[in-house]
């Protein structure tokens, strides 16, 4: 019996709760989180989406198949063509010109988190690289659909959050998180057990950095 990715989640239960159910995200879902907080999570996940993209590079130098190539070549084409645009211009609308972007220094949860995805791609496989984006590559998807399913969550011009929360609900992004899924279901159905650990240790230290990403935003730390 092979595993899958529920099993990791399954591993690092509390962390991956704590992640998803993260102050700021509640905050996000019921329109009360301080509009600065959201302005400083946005300068840096534009930071984020950056070494994203550079993840997406160093997972094309490791494929081992045309197949994975192909599917890293078109996930840093999305990043740099698509969504640092996007990021950009979202964050025009908070008031966040892209000048200041260009100029922001990271944040330590900034640098802690997209660093140790780049070492652990870097010391490790394409697996050991995935797993350390699937908080980031499944998590927001999980986030939308968690924030949608809680009662007190406001939807529309009541939140000013809400084109965030449309993000990741959206069918692409839910669409990229399922292909996610697949890819990841498919390589942990033939790890062994003690490889399944490794990979879990990956995945919480990940889920516990992205913890602290949210928590940067909350306290606006840099």
């Amino acid at each position: 019996m092979g595993y899958c990715f529920t099993d990791l989640i399954n591993a690092c239960h509390d962390e991956w709760r704590a992640y998803i159910e993260h102050d700021f995200v509640r905050q996000l879902g019921t329109a009360t989180l301080p509009e600065a907080s959201f302005r400083h999570y946005l300068k840096q996940d534009y930071l984020f989406l950056i070494h994203f993209a550079r993840a997406y590079a160093l997972a094309a130098y490791k494929s081992p198949t045309l197949a994975d190539l192909r599917q890293a070549h078109e996930g840093l084409k999305a990043i740099v063509d698509v969504e640092l645009g996007l990021h950009v211009g979202f964050c025009q609308e908070w008031e966040i010109s892209e000048q200041e972007l260009e100029a922001l220094p990271e944040a330590r949860a900034t640098l802690a988190y997209t660093r140790y995805v780049l070492d652990t791609g870097s010391r490790g496989d394409l697996l050991d690289l995935h797993v350390a984006l699937a908080p980031c590559l499944v998590g927001y998807g999980e986030i939308a659909n968690w924030l949608n399913d809680q009662p007190n969550t406001v939807r529309g011009e009541q939140n000013p959050f809400d084109a965030w929360i449309g993000m990741y609900e959206g069918e692409e992004f839910q669409s990229a998180m399922r292909a996610e899924l697949e890819w990841l279901n498919a390589r942990l159905a033939d790890v062994t057990p003690a490889r399944f650990n490794e990979l879990s240790k990956i995945f919480r230290d990940a889920t516990r950095l992205e913890i602290d990403f949210w928590q940067m935003g909350l306290d606006l730390t840099n």
